[in-house]
């Protein structure tokens, strides 16, 4: 019963805005309908011989209404995800996740200065540490508040926080302020500095976020603070990041972990070339401190190969552990036509750490953990209608093996096919 109701009182909100829409400054809907089906054969872990393939489809439906006036914006985006044939054709309970994923309210205080209050994305920079992970058919958004500043000379700062309870919180809410049981921050405050010279681009961030551990209530800080810079050097773009993390973990251990990344891009007249690496410091089986560099909330499909081995709600490590990950990787992406394109990446996979044998008493194991090749082709239909397609494959050693804890086959692979039809109804 419910989503029943939230499901109408969605629905009635959109009509009165639509049915009203002659008081507006600006009123748009739009809408996403993306079903993508996938073929997994060794997707985010290895397989091990006695398993089959997965195949199914999963779809994304949204609905988006901004609204414009003055100095005021309002924005709400419904979604339902789902996989198909998830329900009954005739059912009164429905196992898909039905939600809204973005609301809030927006105040330009002068003209430089807004607050944004509500649910709403935090989406940075290349999204390394804070995206909103649109690949996943869910998304990611965050419930808080930010002050946004931005001036004409190419600066621009951010400024947020939240604070998380669970529910009911009302009206049997009356004392503590307990959080637990969901995967999140209790609490998070950040700051986030750019500012923009010509072909240069810079960018600081800091991000302290709070964990409350259910058996004493403790809630453990780790802070995040991160820099990254890109600078165009005729037909060279040269790109570089470094993250430090230190506080404490959710278990109360010191956290001392880094990030550090160097890219170069190099324009060609058929395609861009670009080759770099990434760094991410980790943790080894019988080490007391954490190390593990964590990308907390960021869209990580995007950097460390298509197939999600590393950091996309799978483990990679050894006794608890996060093994951390050395990824140098070669990327390019192929203009076919006016309205298609095909990318192509290749990565090779190390671990900073060691990898030590599943049997007690084994010499340690190589570092080298495997490559991985991703392909995927776009092609823009229409102004709102995409089609993508994609094929990775990635060879994995005994060391992936063990970092995965599982003994599994050589070669894995994933295929993939995604339609996104993205119309706007109507702008006024």
């Amino acid at each position: 019963m419910r989503g029943s109701s939230t499901r109408i009182f969605l629905l009635s909100t959109v009509l009165l805005l639509l049915g009203s829409q002659a008081s507006f400054a600006q009123l748009s809907l739009s809408a996403e309908i993306r079903p993508r089906a996938e073929f997994r054969d060794g997707f985010k872990t290895v397989m091990t011989e006695e398993q089959s393939p997965a195949f199914f489809v999963e779809q994304r439906s949204r609905l988006n209404v901004n609204y414009a006036k003055e100095k005021l914006k309002l924005r709400i985006s419904v979604q339902d995800v789902r996989v198909w044939g998830a329900t009954n054709q005739v059912y009164k309970s429905d196992p898909s996740l039905f939600n809204v994923y973005e609301a809030y309210g927006e105040y330009q205080l002068t003209s430089r200065l807004a607050v944004r209050v509500g649910r709403q994305e935090l989406n940075y920079d290349n999204a390394r540490f804070l995206g909103n992970l649109d690949w996943a058919q869910q998304g990611r958004s965050h419930d808080g508040v930010r002050l946004m500043y931005a001036d004409s000379t190419g600066f621009a700062a951010h400024a947020g926080g939240a604070f998380n309870q669970n529910v009911p919180s009302e009206p049997t809410k009356l004392h503590d302020t307990f959080y637990g049981g969901i995967d999140n921050y209790k609490t998070m405050q950040y700051l986030w500095l750019h500012k923009e010279i010509g072909g240069t681009k810079f960018s600081a961030l800091f991000f302290n976020d709070g964990r409350q551990r259910a058996s004493d209530s403790t809630v453990f800080f780790r802070q995040t603070y991160g820099v990254l810079g890109e600078k165009a050097l005729g037909a060279i773009r040269l790109g570089g990041e470094f993250y430090f993390q230190g506080g404490k973990d959710l278990a109360g251990r010191t956290v001392r972990a880094y990030l550090a990344s160097l890219q170069a891009t190099y324009a060609t007249k058929l395609t861009p070339i670009t080759l770099g690496v990434d760094y991410l410091s980790g943790s080894d089986a019988f080490d007391t401190r954490n190390n593990a560099f964590t990308p907390l909330y960021g869209t990580n499909h995007a950097f460390y190969g298509f197939m999600d081995y590393f950091y996309v709600g799978n483990n990679h490590g050894q006794n608890g552990r996060t093994a951390g990950l050395v990824d140098v990787y070669l990327k390019t992406n192929f203009k076919l036509g006016e309205k298609s394109s095909l990318l192509g990446q290749l990565h090779h996979f190390e671990s900073p750490t060691t990898v030590y044998a599943p049997l007690e008493g084994a010499p340690a194991l190589s570092s080298r953990l495997g490559e991985e090749i991703d392909f995927m082709y776009n092609h823009n239909v229409s102004p709102d209608f995409n089609l993508k397609v994609g094929y990775s494959q990635l060879y994995a050693t005994e060391s992936m093996e063990a970092l995965k804890g599982t003994a599994g086959r050589t070669v894995n692979q994933w295929a993939w096919v995604m339609l996104t039809f993205k119309p706007t109804f109507f702008t006024l």
